[in-house]
């Protein structure tokens, strides 16, 4: 019983003691090809393969939505799940199976791209510079 105490005491010591890391990519300050921003970020949190894209429209992109949808607010967040491949980071497919989106990021690079696929046909195409890019390695 003593053994089994120990031995428990030991795992847990190691298991506390680990640093965990995980590596979260800020892209800030993004122009956008079709609207204005005060604020448009984007998180990418690789441990938790999330993706956080912050924005606050302009008071005219604002108006130019608030016109067609009421709903449309101000300040927005949103949150997509993400993976990796080819050195690329990508958001999950959004849509249907014969027409969809997801938005395309390369490592390190400043540029954000829209993927877009219709009855497999494929384009990619430029929708955003960031101004900012920082990459933190998070212990814990």
């Amino acid at each position: 019983m003593r053994k089994n105490s120990i031995f428990i005491s030991l795992i847990l010591i190691i298991f506390t003691s680990q640093n965990l890391k995980s590596e979260i990519i800020i892209m800030s300050a993004c122009n956008d090809m079709q609207d204005k921003f005060l604020k448009n970020e984007y998180i990418l949190n690789l441990d938790e393969l999330t993706m956080t894209r912050n924005y606050i429209y302009n008071e005219e992109t604002y108006q130019k939505y608030k016109v067609t949808d009421l709903s449309v607010k101000k300040s927005n967040s949103y949150v997509r799940n993400i993976y990796e491949e080819d050195g690329k980071i990508l958001t999950y497919k959004h849509g249907y199976p014969q027409f969809y989106t997801q938005i395309l990021f390369e490592k390190g690079k400043s540029k954000i791209y829209i993927k877009t696929v219709l009855n497999d046909e494929e384009g990619i195409s430029k929708i955003s510079t960031c101004e900012k890019i920082e990459k933190f390695d998070k212990e814990s």
